[in-house]
């Protein structure tokens, strides 16, 4: 999955797409998973970094990762 090049995106995690005028606000978590995807981090380094850095469980992440995933896409943020 890569992240569209000319999608913006703050430190506090609003996201704005310039084709479309969408914007969007990220938690936390959201704003990391899209950092590391735009770095192009693979699905397995994603969720390396995450269960390191936040109080999460390795299976509700690899579910949350994949919705997430899908929301870009279906947002027009990303392409597979």
């Amino acid at each position: 999955m890569n992240i569209k090049k000319n999608i913006a995106v703050s430190d506090s995690g609003f996201i704005f797409n310039p084709n479309n005028g969408d914007s969007f606000t990220l938690n936390p978590i959201g704003l990391k998973i899209f950092q590391l995807i735009k770095e192009g981090k693979s699905e397995s380094e994603i969720k390396e970094v995450v269960l390191e850095e936040y109080n999460v469980d390795a299976i509700t992440l690899e579910k949350d990762i994949y919705d997430f995933s899908k929301s870009l896409v279906r947002y027009k943020l990303a392409h597979e």
